[in-house]
């Protein structure tokens, strides 16, 4: 029996493959960009076969980094950015056009006409989430419509549908040669086509869709001791190895920080920010623009929710800063360069690109950059940019304790920006909570090989994964509250400036 773990963290930019030891600490790491596809403004596409092949090339690489083979390998799981949306061949493993990424707004249209019968919330107490071009269910319906060739395979049930886990666990367990075309419960959540309570695809919502029933994956739970099926001997691990753990991005930072108990939160802070809070085994309807979605399921036992609440841009801030306006010329600079002032100087930035997401929903918001006077020097505006990530966190937690009465104690952080220690600060101040920073950051991949750990029976409980756990710094918050209240005031203030600016 081998004595590591491997996770596969099927990132939005990047895919890695990271080995994990019984500790839950990290031993090898392979990892490799894929490109991003920009056809027109608005729409953002990946190349399935790309993410492929860059998948069997992250494996190779950690396993020839670390000196392990597969057979060494107990378990997978999967983690990955979720709501991206394909349509393949499943007699070829062609897909039908490229993948269709969460951050795609083509949709558009064709929300705001499923609105129309049934307003914004229509599908919402079945699923949880609103209708929204960040889902998948309408992205595939868009696929169906425009890409003559997914259309006839859907109907003659030979195109399948998936989120990315589905189309590489497809791929890993054997592909046209009998692979296993599942997803799990953290990502059927996302396409607004499952239903919360019954954990199955919604025969309503298909129809009125118009998605053939039989394209869908089969839905399991995201920590299943009954394997999808094994790698296979020719694949890149070399060896057959179950995959038995799969998590949408977010839910597996909530793992892999071991947020197991009823008011526990974690904020990832990447491309985006996603801010989420356990709720327990009751889903918990949000009337405050927050999603309600399936935190995990271990097999045989109650669905897990939580309250989600998703910023669509935070690490994409800063480089746009660095790539669009040649601001800096790393990340990295951002944070001394924020150092160099005392505050924002009055200026805010609030970065709804295309629109805002939670908790407020609105498509029309575009970004605005206010306060300005002759004082502003490009410090403030280095600082007004991590200043509006923690805002636009700030905005998503006030929701959530409406929501659910739960009051945030701490909050768990991981993610790319955690290392920048003012943006941490800043955070803890504005929330008025301490914020805490694990030693392994890499938590969705962490979480990621915590679900295979536990179904595969390689650690013995949830009380062992809390045990590996460790803390790496706490930020107190120490701002007086009438500066806080006054920074929050001009934030809101700029909120309302976006909005409305598309007609």
């Amino acid at each position: 029996m081998g004595n590591y773990i491997g996770a596969l963290d099927l990132g939005t930019t990047s895919n890695r493959f990271i080995i994990f030891d019984r500790r839950g600490r990290i031993v090898g790491v392979g990892q490799k960009e894929h490109e991003q596809i920009f056809p027109q403004p608005g729409w953002v596409e990946h190349d399935p076969m790309e993410i492929w092949r860059n998948t069997g090339d992250v494996i190779r690489a950690a396993l020839a980094k670390t000196g392990l083979s597969g057979k060494d390998i107990v378990a997978v799981g999967i983690t990955n950015q979720r709501e991206t949306t394909l349509v393949w061949d499943k007699r070829t493993g062609q897909p039908h056009m490229n993948a269709i990424v969460w951050q795609d707004t083509r949709t558009d249209a064709l929300c705001r006409r499923l609105a129309q019968e049934g307003g914004q919330d229509r599908f919402r107490a079945k699923t949880g989430l609103p209708l929204s071009t960040y889902f998948a269910g309408p992205k595939l319906r868009w696929i169906l419509d425009n890409v003559d060739s997914a259309q006839k395979g859907a109907e003659k049930g030979e195109a399948l549908y998936g989120t990315i886990e589905s189309w590489i666990i497809w791929w890993l367990t054997g592909g046209p040669t009998g692979g296993s075309h599942v997803t799990d419960v953290t990502n059927a959540s996302r396409t607004l086509l499952m239903n919360l309570e019954t954990l199955s695809w919604d025969e309503d919502i298909l129809k009125s869709l118009k998605i053939p029933a039989r394209m869908l994956p089969r839905i399991v739970p995201s920590i299943d001791s009954e394997t999808w099926g094994t790698t296979h001997k020719d694949g890149p691990l070399g060896a057959e190895v179950p995959v038995c753990g799969a998590l949408g991005d977010q839910q597996a930072a909530l793992v892999g920080q071991t947020c197991f108990d009823v008011g526990d939160a974690k904020n990832t802070y990447g491309t985006g920010c996603f801010l989420l809070l356990n709720t327990g085994t009751e889903a918990v309807a949000s009337s405050h623009g927050m999603l309600t979605t399936v935190a995990y399921q271990i097999r045989g036992e109650k669905p897990v929710y939580c309250l989600e609440g998703s910023i669509n841009v935070a690490g994409a801030l800063v480089q746009w800063l660095r790539d669009n306006l040649e601001f800096i010329k790393h990340a990295a600079e951002i944070e001394p360069l924020a150092k160099s002032v005392a505050d924002n100087g009055g200026a805010y930035i609030v970065p709804a690109f295309s629109g805002l997401f939670a908790p407020y929903w609105r498509s029309d918001a575009r970004g605005v950059l206010v306060g300005l006077t002759g004082f502003i020097k490009r410090g403030h505006i280095a600082r007004a940019v991590l200043e509006a990530v923690a805002y636009q966190a700030l905005d998503v937690v006030e929701a959530m304790e409406k929501d659910s009465g739960v009051e945030l104690g701490s909050l768990r952080v991981d993610g790319g920006m955690v290392v920048n220690e003012l943006l941490m600060q800043f955070q803890a101040d504005i929330l008025g909570v301490p914020v805490v920073r694990p030693k392994i950051t890499e938590t969705t991949a962490l979480g990621a090989a915590s679900a295979a750990a536990l179904a595969s029976g390689f650690v013995s409980g949830i009380d062992e994964l809390k045990n590996n756990w460790r803390m790496d710094k706490t930020w107190q918050p120490k701002m007086s509250e009438d500066q806080r209240q006054k920074g929050i005031k001009g934030w809101k203030k700029a909120v309302e400036r976006t909005l409305n600016w598309i007609d």
